[in-house]
């Protein structure tokens, strides 16, 4: 029994053919353009822009913002390419179950579990803050203070009900709260363009600064592993920037976890991955070039930047309209990714590595109802007690370490299946995404040391939790082939071989998944 083996992209396919089992497909490109811009515009937008302007960039934020969509654009190909071919929920650990094998899955879907959750509770704690100072709450109800922080659970648990009613609502209301913040995002960059001084771009690299070298766990890593003394402002500076701002564009590959539930997924994933990331990356630049000439950038030192812009320059009023698109924002951000995370959990169940239980789906929502529920009380006891924000950058070093699996399994995948029908194509395999692999591991070696020892004690916890239930109760654990939750209601056919074609049964159904010889690639 081979912990590597891996789950072929047919029998993947036919498991979402399961009654009871597969997910209702409700989804178009647009929807998922909508998933993708309401889960990377939120808090990054809203606070990052101004506060690495003044801390590591200057005006040059502008190009720290380019480079990091660069990044994740080359991620996003090897993304939009493995959805386009393996339309299954999941996302990254669907990917790697089929390219890399079972223990690599495992790995990649413990981590996006912290990605994820752990995302959706910090988030959650900063939508009931802007929520606390919109509406002047008690702050013992809501905001930075309140522990228990009523606020944010409220949200979660709200945002969880519409999750479990359906993915096509879930699309509308994330739709409604899209088109509120990208219209403020779009007042700020035209209001704040009368306001520009061409002054305030002088320089717009400003000269090199050695900083403060940091000691101990706040120490980068790369700084520990090679000694180089951390610069503020010139060419490092502006990396060192991107490497931060990075958090803003997380969660374009969440749109790659609704594949199961897309029309049309070979041709509207792709274009959801790629147009939504797209889309925000011109919106991130525009909005710290205007931001940056409205005010000198050592001025935008500030947990809210762009009100602090507008109150600067005489336009107070703005501030509140600047603060009802950072609730809107965030509240879409919440949603997308409690979304995501049921999913990815709710795949790794139907594989046998959790609990078969948790793959239930809703009879009338076509939801996977308890795992989103699990997750939504999770997340709201998260948000509630416990403060969150030393945590956040747990988020960033996950999702760089699922574009480094992602990215290597194209390559894999394109030596192993050379005949698998491919929708969208990454170009210049396997030289892009290698270069995908180099970027991603360079932003996660500028990541503080404490944030690699709390990620490696996550990743140590799942390990356990693998080798006592999940290896054991795996699916492709049984040489037989027989799944562990008993047979499938369709009644148990023999499967065919890795690559080959998909037998029908008596009834029109197709056959079993789970029966026959395991799949080895």
């Amino acid at each position: 029994m081979s912990i590597f083996r891996t789950k072929s992209i047919e029998q993947s396919l036919r498991d979402t053919d399961e009654p009871g089992r597969g997910l209702r497909k409700n989804l178009s490109a647009f929807h998922l353009t909508v998933f993708g811009v309401g889960v990377i515009i939120g808090t990054g937008i809203f606070v990052l822009t101004g506060q690495q302007a003044a801390r590591n960039a200057g005006p040059a934020i502008v190009l720290s913002f380019a480079l990091a969509g660069v990044v994740c654009a080359l991620a996003a190909l090897c993304y939009a390419e493995f959805a386009s071919s393996v339309p299954v929920a999941g996302s990254a650990y669907t990917f790697s179950y089929a390219t890399l094998g079972q223990f690599v899955a495992w790995i990649i879907g413990w981590d996006l579990c912290l990605e994820l959750a752990l995302g959706a509770a910090v988030v959650s704690r900063g939508w009931s803050a802007y929520l606390q100072e919109l509406l002047n709450l008690p702050t013992w109800l809501a905001g930075d203070d309140a522990i228990p922080d009523f606020g944010a659970a409220f949200i979660v648990a709200a945002l969880t009900v519409v999750a479990v009613l359906g993915a096509k609502l879930s699309g509308r209301v994330t739709g409604v709260l899209v088109v509120v913040k990208v219209a403020v995002v779009v007042f700020v960059i035209g209001l704040g363009l009368f306001f520009v001084k061409a002054a305030n771009y002088t320089p717009f690299i400003p000269a090199a600064e050695p900083s403060e070298k940091v000691s101990g766990g706040q120490a980068p890593l790369l700084q520990i592993l090679a000694g180089i003394t951390p610069q503020h402002f010139g060419w490092f500076g502006i990396v060192a920037a991107a490497s931060i701002v990075f958090f803003a564009y997380i969660g374009f590959d969440v749109v790659a976890t609704t594949a199961e539930e897309t029309r049309n997924p070979q041709r509207d994933v792709p274009w959801g991955i790629i147009g939504s990331l797209v889309i925000c990356g011109v919106l991130y630049m525009a909005t710290a070039f205007v931001v940056t000439g409205m005010v000198p950038f050592e001025q935008l030192d500030t947990a809210a930047p762009l009100a602090k812009a507008f109150d600067l320059v005489g336009q107070g009023w703005a501030a509140d309209i600047i603060s009802l698109g950072a609730v809107c924002g965030i509240t879409s951000v919440i949603l997308v990714l409690l979304l995501g995370q049921a999913r990815v959990t709710f795949a790794m169940a139907r594989d046998g590595l959790l609990p078969p239980v948790l793959a239930r789906v809703h009879p009338r929502y076509g939801t996977p109802w308890v795992m989103s529920t699990i997750t939504g009380v999770v997340v709201a006891v998260l948000a509630a007690f416990v403060p969150l924000s030393e945590l956040s950058e747990l988020t960033s070093i996950g999702t760089l370490f699922a574009f480094v699996l992602v990215s290597i399994g194209v390559i894999v995948l394109r030596r192993t299946r050379p005949d698998l029908p491919r929708a969208f194509r990454v170009p210049g395999v396997p030289w892009l995404p290698a270069l995908s692999v180099l970027a991603s591991v360079w932003l996660m070696l500028n990541l503080p040391v404490i944030t690699w020892v709390r990620f490696l004690v996550w990743m140590a916890v799942g390990l356990v939790l693998f080798f006592v239930y999940g290896m054991r109760r795996a699916v492709l654990a049984d040489d037989a082939g027989s799944s562990p939750a008993g047979p499938s209601p369709a009644g148990p056919s023999p499967s065919p071989d890795d690559g080959g074609p998909v037998t029908p049964t008596g009834d029109g159904g197709r056959s079993d998944s789970r029966s026959g010889p395991a799949d080895r690639s």
